[in-house]
């Protein structure tokens, strides 16, 4: 029975697993957003992980606001749109959602999805649940249990079969951190509508780089310089200085202040990286940060990524 399903996939969630389930826009790909393993294991499962910014979905808007701080605007938006296919980003409130989940930003993207096995599933896991489409990355999005199956296969817990998704585009997401809401994914909700309860154009994606730089929020992960700590960060670095924290990666290092994973497992490094690069932030104890190389596959191209990232100049 769907009932006994469900209870099962909330479980799963409750203890870190990975559950697919359903939405009105996509089948997404579920892991307990306190869980820095759980979100870890969301890119690996995936197959091609980007480290973006991931949704945190909730059962009632009552939950979202434990997760980040409402404005008016958001008031607004939640009373015509939700449950359904929107997202918003606001600042972050809940210290215990995974950093993972936000790319190391100061932000949370919400949404309460309308879908009834979606809500069911929420309900009973009564944690916040993060959840990118449940598929391959670089594939089509799934619209059905089938498609998950096919595309994951048994690289995830469970898949909580509720039929076909009604309407099989992503959700639209909304910034709603500056003065002007930006869109910076279309979806599910129309531009047109949500400018119609707005009584106000939205910042839209630009035509050029030039004029994106000056008018529209960019989308999360994509500065040059970005998930950066205070300190300087040095990376790929196998002497640091006296004078440096050293986040070392493997058992072939030594004088490690941090290590991110002393059996070298890139997942485990995964999900103790944005959390060890806050604990050496300490000006008052290291000039810096050193970091360790980190090989350059799987989930290191995205441990990569954030690390150059941190290390660019400002």
């Amino acid at each position: 029975m769907l009932a006994d399903d469900i209870k099962k996939a909330a479980e799963i969630l409750q203890k870190g697993g990975l559950v697919a389930f359903p939405t009105e826009t996509v089948y997404g790909l579920g892991g307990n957003a306190y869980s820095d393993d759980a979100v870890a294991s969301i890119f690996a499962a995936k197959g091609r992980p980007q480290f973006n910014p991931l949704i945190v979905h909730v059962a009632f808007p009552e939950d979202a606001k434990e997760i980040v701080s409402f404005s008016d605007t958001a008031e607004l938006l939640v009373k015509h749109f939700w449950p359904g296919p929107l997202t918003l980003v606001l600042p972050r409130k809940d210290t215990r959602i995974s950093y993972l989940v936000s790319a190391g930003l100061d932000t949370v993207a919400v949404r309460m999805p309308s879908h009834p096995v979606a809500h069911a599933l929420l309900a009973e896991a009564k944690v916040p649940i993060a959840a990118p489409s449940a598929n391959m990355s670089g594939t089509l999005s799934p619209t059905s249990a089938a498609d998950v199956k096919a595309s994951l296969g048994s690289r995830i817990d469970m898949v909580l079969d509720g039929g076909d998704s009604e309407v099989g585009v992503e959700s639209t997401v909304l910034d709603l951190t500056s003065p002007t809401p930006a869109l910076l994914r279309a979806g599910g909700v129309t531009v047109e509508e949500i400018e119609k309860v707005l009584g106000t154009p939205l910042l839209k994606p630009a035509a050029s780089h030039e004029q994106e730089e000056v008018n529209v929020p960019r989308s999360p992960g994509q500065l040059l310089s970005h998930y950066a700590p205070g300190l300087p960060v040095r990376i790929n670095v196998l002497e640091p200085s006296s004078t440096e924290a050293f986040l070392a990666f493997g058992d072939s290092v030594g004088n490690a202040t941090l290590n991110l994973s002393p059996s070298g497992d890139l997942k485990e490094a995964a999900a103790n990286l944005f959390r060890f690069l806050r604990q050496l932030d300490v000006p008052e104890k290291y000039s810096g940060i050193a970091v360790a190389p980190i090989p350059h596959t799987g989930l290191g191209l995205a441990i990569n990524d954030r690390l150059t990232r941190a290390a660019y100049p400002r």
